[in-house]
């Protein structure tokens, strides 16, 4: 591995541990990432110097979140391994099992307790701020489910737009009739 190389895998190991996998599995998906050709376990082990058995647990979480692709190469059993080519599928895959992982429990718990009757002056005070939240995140998933929808060179130009847009929503507010300006 290049000292290049290197560097990137030993952070987005460090992230990874910030982004809900564990050090191992973002190194491995660093590594996996990078590489130009797919690579099986035994590459990984290598490349990283880990235990098999960490490569295996790795690779079974990364394909639990759909983050690697499994290739086979002609006359050889072994699995091999590799990322998707485009990067807003990548991203499009993280913020879906995020959602899934995170914020689908969350939502069906904020429905449950909001469905239920208060007992007294705290939990209707306690329901309404749920209700504000619950109303967030769908209002949230909702934007996501839109966005999704998009291609992936909108996406790009929408994101460029960044604060801009706020002016041109306040522009349309302005031309818009009865508008007092």
């Amino acid at each position: 591995m290049t000292p290049l190389i290197e560097r990137f895998v030993l952070h987005f190991g460090e992230m990874g541990s910030r982004w809900g996998v564990n050090r191992t599995v973002g190194q491995m998906y660093a590594l996996l990432f990078l590489s130009e050709k797919p690579l099986n376990a035994d590459d990984i082990v290598n490349e990283l110097g880990m235990s098999r058995s960490n490569v295996s647990m790795g690779l079974k979480e990364l394909q639990s979140w759909r983050l690697v692709r499994m290739a086979h190469h002609p006359g050889d059993r072994r699995d091999y391994f590799t990322t998707p080519d485009d990067t807003w599928e990548i991203f499009r895959t993280l913020i879906e099992e995020k959602r899934r992982r995170e914020i689908d429990p969350t939502l069906s718990l904020l429905r449950d307790t909001l469905m239920a009757d208060p007992c007294d002056e705290q939990e209707r005070h306690a329901q309404e701020r749920m209700r504000d939240m619950h109303e967030l995140i769908e209002l949230a998933t909702g934007w996501f489910d839109d966005v999704q929808r998009l291609s992936p060179d909108t996406l790009a130009s929408l994101m460029r737009l960044g604060s801009k847009v706020h002016k041109v929503l306040e522009f349309a507010d302005r031309l818009r009739p009865g508008s007092r300006e």
